[in-house]
């Protein structure tokens, strides 16, 4: 299997971690397929999106695959006012990686990294390795070790926006 970047630094912080495999289906990059793709519960695999706020710039959430980022929650968290996700165009030159293989570890620039909060209860949890079919399994303090992540309550399930 092939090293990415994103295991190789998890490799340099000696930070425990395997790196999984499945099967890509481009027209299905969601976290959701990832997880059928895995055999694990959508719990434990997450997803990482990149944002721009008003005041600080373009910062990273990572959360549960089922879930989405709460604008609000993670403009409170990240210290702006208003937050957008950044347009698709913007991902790869900002952040070196691709839709469906994005990882918070790694990026071109060390952007802020918010985690949700309910990560942190997890034993492990799967993100993406840094390019699609790849995902590393870790313990989620691992991942605030490697990016310097903040626990947030940043996320809210897609069905409460009709609350």
């Amino acid at each position: 299997m092939e090293k990415t970047n994103a295991s190789r630094i998890l490799d340099r912080l000696k930070i425990q971690y395997q790196l999984v495999e499945y099967a890509v289906d481009p027209d299905h990059l969601e976290a959701t397929h990832v997880a059928h793709e895995l055999g694990e519960d959508i719990a434990t695999v997450y997803k990482t999106l990149v944002l721009r706020g008003d005041k600080n710039g373009v910062f990273v959430c990572v959360v549960q695959g089922d879930k989405e980022v709460d604008l609000k929650k993670a403009a409170k968290a990240s210290g702006n006012k208003k937050v957008a996700m950044i347009p698709l165009k913007e991902l790869q030159p900002l952040t070196g990686y691709i839709r469906g293989g994005c990882t918070s570890i790694g990026m071109k620039k060390n952007f802020p990294v918010f985690l949700d909060n309910c990560a942190i209860s997890l034993p492990f949890i799967y993100i993406s390795a840094g390019k699609r079919g790849l995902q590393i399994k870790l313990n989620p303090a691992d991942l605030i070790k490697a990016t310097s992540a903040t626990l947030a309550d940043i996320s809210t399930n897609p069905d409460n926006h009709a609350l």
